[in-house]
């Protein structure tokens, strides 16, 4: 079969941010399928095009991968009408090819929520199977957030989720908290696959050349953030345990917080102005230089504002990288990371807004290096064992083939009113 793949945020591993969309895509094609990456120019980000942009867009192979890519910058230091533009322009966009390419399968990510409106047109005016996958819950997460409060947006924005979901044949939630919301807004569960971010073994198991930044001796704890540095990620928590680890006389213990983001700029006025010399900031590095990182690592931080939405809600890579590459975890928030964390005893899980309990955690990996290294195996077991990238994505493109084989079987029986336990899944 032949997929049109819609994901703004695409970029291969030569990119800083997240690859699950070039993993899957890879994995179509060595199940002998064809792809269509349709994407924009993401901030941190890598396509693998090099040709010059003609009349808004650029197109070419990339690994096997036919991506076309859309002259649409987008960046988290965007203001949101910036980004709300770039939102529509390339929903809009993408419609346009959604009605012309030739596919038998169109499969369109989040974020944004507007990447499901090209899913929409296909399934009601060309019949086409629509597969949908939900990274975060729209418009849950802004609302819980704080980041829109406008009730007409808000309510267009429910409107565009509930008509997303309702027209996919298919959908993906990528942690238990999104299959859930799905749910919620009466869609079956036997259309609603779990399928969370996965491990990349290949990488970050691999041997690895080991480096830290020349400030970070290799005598002391490093305790790494790799990830966006905005709202969401509430990284003044670690910077509150800092300034708690410098009280105590903890000269030993240092955070390293690499990536950018909105909020960078303001955590590192705050950092000198508190003299936190023990924590550092650097650049965002691909896949291949975070994978040396890792090697060097002592404990991944898994950090997040304190949103009761983000609890079940989320499904972050970091996460999944750390424990990839056989490194504990400390998670500063509720929800099913930090019960995997506890049940599989592979980190640290501590209350959110609690600097003391969060300086605790740091100071224990620093003091027992024995039980941190063993909380490091455990964690990689984990990552063998439940979240190997290539076992995922197989059940990912499984479900995929199972929309095009079976795409005349949900949405008409839903409006038609009929049970659950009549539709074919």
């Amino acid at each position: 079969m032949k997929v049109l793949y819609f994901h703004q945020h695409f970029s291969t591993p030569k990119g800083s941010v997240g690859t699950r969309s070039y993993e899957m895509a890879r994995h179509l094609l060595k199940r002998g399928h064809q792809v269509t990456m349709v994407c924009g120019s993401y901030g941190g980000g890598e396509t693998g095009l090099s040709v010059p942009f003609a009349q808004g867009s650029r197109r070419g192979w990339v690994d096997g991968v036919e991506v076309i890519e859309f002259d649409l910058a987008y960046s988290n230091h965007d203001g949101i009408v910036k980004r709300a533009q770039t939102f529509v322009r390339f929903a809009w966009r993408s419609v346009r090819l959604a009605l012309a390419e030739r596919y038998d399968v169109l499969f369109a990510t989040t974020t944004p929520l507007t990447a499901g409106i090209p899913g929409i047109m296909a399934r009601w005016i060309r019949g086409k199977p629509f597969v949908f996958e939900v990274r975060d819950l729209w418009p849950e997460l802004p609302r819980a957030m704080g980041a829109i409060r406008n009730p007409l947006v808000l309510g267009a924005m429910s409107v565009l989720e509930w008509a997303s979901y309702r027209s996919a044949h298919r959908l993906i939630g990528l942690s238990p908290g999104i299959v859930e919301g799905i749910a919620r807004l009466g869609v079956p569960r036997s259309r609603i696959a779990l399928i969370p971010n996965g491990c990349d073994l290949e990488i970050f198991s691999a041997k690895a050349d080991p480096w830290r930044p020349p400030s970070i001796p290799a005598s002391d704890l490093m305790a790494v953030f790799a990830g966006t540095h905005g709202m969401a990620n509430g990284l003044d928590a670690a910077l509150d345990a800092a300034a708690e680890l410098k009280r105590r006389g903890r000269t030993d213990v240092k955070l390293l917080l690499i990536g950018q983001g909105k909020l960078k700029a303001a955590l590192q006025t705050r950092a000198q102005q508190e003299r936190l010399d023990n924590v550092v900031f650097h650049d965002p590095v691909n896949k291949t230089a975070l994978a040396g990182l890792m090697a060097a690592t002592d404990l991944g931080m898994q950090i997040l504002a304190n949103v009761p939405a983000f609890y079940y809600g989320t499904s972050p890579n970091k996460f999944f990288d750390y424990i990839a590459a056989g490194l504990p975890v400390l998670n500063n928030y509720p929800g099913w990371l930090a019960d995997l964390i506890a049940k599989h005893q592979c980190g640290f899980a501590v209350p959110p807004n609690d600097a003391g309990a969060f300086a605790d955690a740091l100071e224990q990996a620093a003091n027992n290096r024995p039980a941190l290294q063993a909380m490091g195996q455990r964690a990689q077991t984990l990552a063998t064992s439940e979240f190997d990238r290539r076992i995922l994505a197989d059940r990912w493109v499984d479900w995929l083939e199972g929309a095009l084989a079976r795409k005349d079987a949900v949405p008409a029986a839903d409006t038609a009113g009929r049970s659950v336990a009549d539709i074919d899944p």
